[in-house]
C-alpha cells in the first residue's frame, strides 16, 4: 500500500506540473506541442516506477534512465525547433524535472518533491510577470543586486566571527553584517519605491527614504519646497521621514543588543508618535497636492558609501571606548551628541555593542536618545538654511514639541 501511495503521488505530480504546461500551451494544435497534461502525468509515474526499480535493483538503472529521457528529450527538442523555430527549452527541462520528483517521492521524500512541485509549478506560471519585471530592470539596479549578493553571501560568511584589535572591540563578521543590513535597507527602500511610483508622492518617498537616511530625504525635499501648493506635502514628508528615524534605530538597536529594548522603548515612540501626530496634521491641511519628480534615493546601493560606514562604524566604536576610558560616562554622551549630527545609525550601532562588554546600559539608552535628538535638531536647521524661514518653522513647530516630550519621557523612567 505504501508503494502504491508513493506510485500516486508521483503521478500527481506529473498532473500538476503538466496542468500548467497544458494550460500554457492550449493553442497550440495537436501534435505540436512537446509535452502535455497527459505526458507529463506519465513522466511522473516513470519517475516513480524507475525509482521504485532502482530501489530494488541499483542506482544505476536510475541513472540509465534518467539519460533515456534527457536523450528523448534532446530528439524532441530538435523536432520542435526544425518545425517552428523556437528555441526553447523551459518544457523539456520542467519534464527532466518531472522525472527526477517522482522518483524522489519513492526514494521516501514525499514532502520534499511535493513541495519543489509546488514551487516549480508557480515558477513556470509566473513566466509574463517575470519578463515583464525584467524588461523593467536598468543596468544599474541589476548591478546592485550582485553587489548585494556578493558582500552578503560571498564575503560576509569568510570573516572571523570573533574579537580583534584594541580591547577586542571590533569583530569583523559583526561589523561587516552591519554593512549588509544598512545595504540591504536601502535596496529594499528603493525597490519598494521603484513599484510605488513617483506619482504616489511624498507620503512613500519620504517612508521608504527614511529607512535609508531621513537626512537624505530632508534635503532633498527642502530642495523642491519651490511651489506653494506643495508646501504642506513637503513638510508631512519631512516629518515622516524624520520620524521613521525613531522605530528604525530601535530596530537597528534590538538586533545587536535586545537588552537595550526596554529602555529606549518609551522615548523614542513618544518622539516618534509626537511626530507621527504632525505628520497626520500636515497631511490633512494639503489640497490637490503635485506628484514629485524627483526621489530622494537614485541608486539602489551605493556600495562606497556602505563601506565608509563600515569604517566609520569602526571609528566610533574605538572613540565610544577611548572617551569612556578618559571621561567616564560623560565621554560616552559626548559621543552621542557629536556623532548623532551626522549618522545615528553608526553610534547607535557602536553603543548596542559596547553594552554588550564594557559600557552600562543606561548610559547607552541616554547615549542613543541623545543621538536622535541631534540628528532631529540638525534636519531641522538644514529645512531653514535650504528651503526658507516659513517652511522651517512648520518643521520645527512639530520637532521641537517631539524632543521635548522625549527628553521628558527619558527623566521619567
Amino acid at each position: 500500500m505504501e508503494t502504491l501511495i508513493d506510485l500516486a503521488i508521483s503521478l500527481g505530480i506529473g498532473s500538476l506540473i503538466g496542468l500548467e504546461r497544458g494550460w500554457h500551451e492550449r493553442a497550440a494544435a495537436e501534435g505540436t506541442r512537446i509535452a502535455g497534461l497527459r505526458t507529463f502525468a506519465l513522466v511522473g509515474l516513470l519517475g516513480g516506477l524507475w525509482g521504485l526499480l532502482g530501489r530494488e535493483l541499483g542506482d544505476v538503472l536510475l541513472g540509465f534512465a534518467f539519460l533515456a529521457l534527457v536523450a528523448l528529450m534532446l530528439v524532441a527538442r530538435f523536432q520542435s525547433h526544425k518545425a517552428d523555430g523556437d528555441a526553447g527549452i523551459t518544457t523539456a527541462v520542467a519534464l527532466l524535472v518531472t522525472f527526477s520528483l517522482g522518483a524522489l517521492v519513492l526514494r521516501g521524500y514525499r514532502l520534499e518533491a511535493a513541495s519543489v512541485a509546488v514551487v516549480v509549478t508557480v515558477l513556470l506560471s509566473l513566466k509574463p510577470v517575470l519578463h515583464h519585471s525584467l524588461q523593467r530592470i536598468e543596468p544599474v539596479e541589476l548591478k546592485a543586486f550582485l553587489q548585494l549578493l556578493l558582500i552578503s553571501v560571498v564575503l560576509l560568511p569568510v570573516l572571523p566571527d570573533e574579537g580583534l584589535g584594541p580591547w577586542g572591540l571590533l569583530n569583523p563578521y559583526e561589523i561587516w553584517w552591519l554593512v549588509v543590513l544598512i545595504a540591504g535597507i536601502s535596496f529594499i527602500g528603493y525597490v519598494a519605491m521603484k513599484i510605488a511610483g513617483v506619482e504616489r508622492g511624498v507620503l512613500f518617498t519620504a517612508l521608504f527614504g527614511g529607512l535609508v537616511s531621513s537626512t537624505a530625504v530632508t534635503i532633498n525635499l527642502s530642495r523642491m519646497a519651490t511651489q506653494p501648493a506643495v508646501r504642506n506635502v513637503i513638510v508631512t514628508g519631512i516629518l515622516l521621514a524624520s520620524a521613521t528615524m525613531f522605530p528604525r534605530t530601535l530596530a537597528i538597536v534590538s538586533v545587536v543588543n535586545t537588552d537595550l529594548v526596554a529602555g529606549l522603548t518609551v522615548p523614542l515612540m513618544t518622539m516618534f508618535a509626537v511626530m507621527f501626530a504632525g505628520v497626520v496634521y500636515y497631511w490633512r491641511k494639503q489640497r490637490g497636492t503635485e506628484a514629485l519628480t524627483e526621489l530622494p534615493i537614485t541608486r539602489p546601493i551605493d556600495l562606497g558609501m556602505a563601506i565608509k560606514f563600515g569604517l566609520f562604524l569602526v571609528a566610533i566604536t574605538l572613540l565610544a571606548r577611548v572617551l569612556q576610558s578618559w571621561l567616564g560616562d560623560t565621554g560616552v554622551y559626548l559621543l552621542g551628541v557629536f556623532s548623532g549630527a551626522m549618522d545615528v545609525d553608526a553610534v547607535s550601532l557602536s553603543l548596542a555593542q559596547l553594552a554588550r562588554t564594557s559600557l552600562e546600559g543606561t548610559v547607552a539608552v541616554h547615549a542613543i536618545v541623545l543621538a536622535t535628538i541631534t540628528n532631529t535638531l540638525v534636519k531641522t536647521l538644514l529645512v531653514f538654511l535650504i528651503a526658507d524661514h516659513k517652511l522651517g518653522w512648520q518643521v520645527a513647530r512639530i520637532t521641537l514639541p517631539a524632543l521635548l516630550a522625549g527628553i521628558l519621557a527619558v527623566s521619567l523612567i
